[in-house]
This record gives structure tokens, sequence and C-alpha cells, in this order.
């Protein structure tokens, strides 16, 4: 297992990095910790440009220095070796193209830049949109002796991915895991409430219709439920199944607030059809609007 942990020496990459090790596997999980100075500017005559230019990257150089020996020394307090990677550029871009060599690739969810932003900052939505394997975005953890996990699934190859990397990378020793399906009823596409279908919006004959969907969806969130719990109670995990109904993104953060949870993982399809385009994917809106770290799965 290899694992790429971002910093840009801010107290929210801090965060990031102990909550990471917390959420982890440290067994077999070979770390490297990033680094990356922004790119120097030109903008002066070119005999001072030269001069600041050099001033200029060794200052980044000393600056990057202190930066990744602080994270080792958090790392180091937490029970975690590290290496260390230094680079200049763009921090989305050079984060996501190392992402390809890592299992795992973990950031804060904002950047000493995006302090006054709530969510979710520029390079942490890049990145989640753009990187390969799994994607943590970590937030302070709740604290407590036991991790509180929620596992989002739909029966998709994407959750099944998720639910893989869950049982792979991350520590469930003494995990609480609750394993939550979302049925995305019809009025939910068509943005009408229930009651329209309910109180007349409809014929006899389509409201039947609409009941044997819902009945046959109900059915598929059992089957998907009852596989995904078989799956982690093999791994010899405690598991408490959640069925709701309604929009995914929307009941997925209602759960999220409510439990407590250390961690969300779920996955992302890379769907780029107008729905998606429309609503937004919902891994992108649970990442963004969590309360607690999220990983994200890539097919």
């Amino acid at each position: 297992m290899k694992t790429l942990m971002a910093t840009d020496g801010s107290r929210q990459a801090t965060t990031a990095l102990r909550a990471a090790t917390r959420l982890l596997r440290k067994s077999d999980n070979e770390i490297h910790v990033l680094c990356v100075a922004p790119e120097f500017s030109e903008s002066a005559p070119l005999k001072k440009s030269e001069r600041v230019r050099d001033d200029y990257i060794k200052r980044m150089a000393r600056e990057t220095e202190m930066i990744l020996e602080r994270a080792r020394e958090t790392l180091r307090a937490e029970g975690v070796t590290a290496k260390t990677l230094a680079a200049t550029g763009s921090p989305s871009k050079v984060i996501v193209g190392l992402a390809d060599n890592y299992n795992v690739t973990v950031l804060g969810a904002t950047s000493q830049y995006d302090t006054t932003r709530p969510g979710i900052g520029s390079v942490a939505s890049r990145v989640v949109e753009h990187a390969s394997g799994i994607v943590l975005v970590c937030r302070e953890p709740r604290g407590g002796s036991s991790q509180r996990i929620l596992l989002c699934v739909d029966g998709s190859r994407a959750s099944q991915q998720a639910l893989s990397a869950l049982t792979t990378y991350f520590n469930t020793e003494s995990a609480e895991v609750t394993l939550m399906h979302v049925v995305e009823t019809p009025w939910v596409n068509l943005s009408l409430d229930r009651d329209w279908f309910e109180e007349g919006g409809e014929t006899r004959e389509q409201k039947s219709s609409e009941i044997q969907l819902e009945e046959a969806l109900q059915s598929n969130a059992n089957e998907i439920i009852n596989d995904a719990t078989d799956q982690l109670t093999r791994h010899g995990l405690d598991v408490t199944p959640v069925i709701a109904e309604g929009n995914p993104a929307t009941e997925v953060l209602g759960q999220a607030e409510q439990g407590e949870y250390d961690l969300i993982v779920l996955g992302a399809s890379g769907a780029d059809d107008m729905k998606h385009k429309m609503l937004g994917s919902v891994s992108a809106k649970v990442t963004g609007q969590a309360p607690c770290s999220v990983a994200v799965v890539k097919q």
C-alpha cells in the first residue's frame, strides 16, 4: 500500500495528516508527504528578475523543508514514519499527476488560501474530480476510541470498489460501520414531491405502476444491502444497515450529521451524462458538504 499525503504547512493540512493516520491502515503502508511550492512569476526586468528568482527559489526551498520537517514530526507523533517529496507548480496539477502512483491520496478539505471558504477548497475539489485511485479528504476527527464509518452502496461497480477499499486500506479494527443505500424514487428525479403522486397528480393506472416500481426499488435495495452486509461480516465487521429514500447526496449528508461519523466512504462512477452535469455528482456534493472526512473511490 502506498499513500501520498499533501501538505502546505497550514493547520488544515496538519489536521488532515493526523486524521489520515487514524483512518488508514498503518501496517505495510508506505507514506510519502508532498509539499508543492508555487512557481516563480516573472514581472521584473531581466537582470533583476534573475536575482529575484534565485532568491525566491532559495527561500521556497527553505520553507518547503521546514514544512516537510513539521509534517514528519506530526506523523512521528502518531507512530508513523514517512518519506518526503518537494515540487513546484500548481498544487492540484502536481497532486493529480502523482496520484496514479499511489493507492490513496490524502489532503485537507481546505488549504491556507481557503481559510474563509466553507466546505471544500479549490485544490481539494480539483483533486477529487481529476485524481485516480482513492482520494481521502480529511477533516477534524470526532475523537473517541472507535471509528464510526458510513459506507454508501448502490449496487454499482464503483460502490463495490468502495467496499473493497474500506476493507483493504482503512483501519477497521473496532470500527462501527453503517451501511447505507438510498432509494432514488421517481418523484425525486422529476423534482416533484411524493404527495403529488398520492394526491391526484396521476391516474389510477399510473399510480399502480409507480407503486410497483417503488416495490421493485425497495426489493433491489434489500438485495444490495444484504449482499454488502455479507461481504463486510466476512471481514469480521459489525454492520448496521440503513435504507433511505430520496436524493442520495441529501440523505447521505443527513445521515452523516445525525450519526457523528469519522469517515464516509463512497464510490464515484465518473459519469458525465446530462443528469450529472445538471445536478452534480453525489460524491462531489458529499465531499464538499460533509462534516467529517470523506474517501472517494474512483473506478
